[in-house]
């Protein structure tokens, strides 16, 4: 799978970023496959937990969304211009391919 500079390649448990290894762990890599292969797509945390986890997301639970932030975290460290997971409140996690103005916060 690959988006932009993204190319993850699942049964490998790899990440490459602008032509750059990333290291991520397994479940990086499962939570960051699951918002490719939905790319543009809003993936609420229950879905998200359930293809990733393989059980239903319990309450309280925010295994999710601190995965989420790790992914987002090295992805953005390797290509500090670029933002690759969208938050929407209420709703769960987005990957599309954005560019980040660091200077206006845009």
């Amino acid at each position: 799978m690959q988006v932009a500079d993204v190319e993850v390649r699942p049964t490998e448990g790899l990440v490459v970023v602008a032509g750059r290894a990333v290291p991520m762990s397994a479940r990086e890599v499962s939570v960051l496959s699951a918002l490719v292969a939905r790319r543009d797509r809003t993936v609420s945390r229950r879905e998200l937990y359930e293809l990733v986890w393989g059980a239903p997301l319990r309450d309280g639970d925010r295994s999710v969304d601190v995965y989420v932030h790790k992914v987002r975290s090295k992805l953005e460290a390797a290509v500090p211009d670029a933002r690759f997971i969208h938050t929407h409140v209420g709703f769960g996690y987005r990957f599309s391919h954005t560019f980040h103005n660091p200077a206006t916060g845009t």
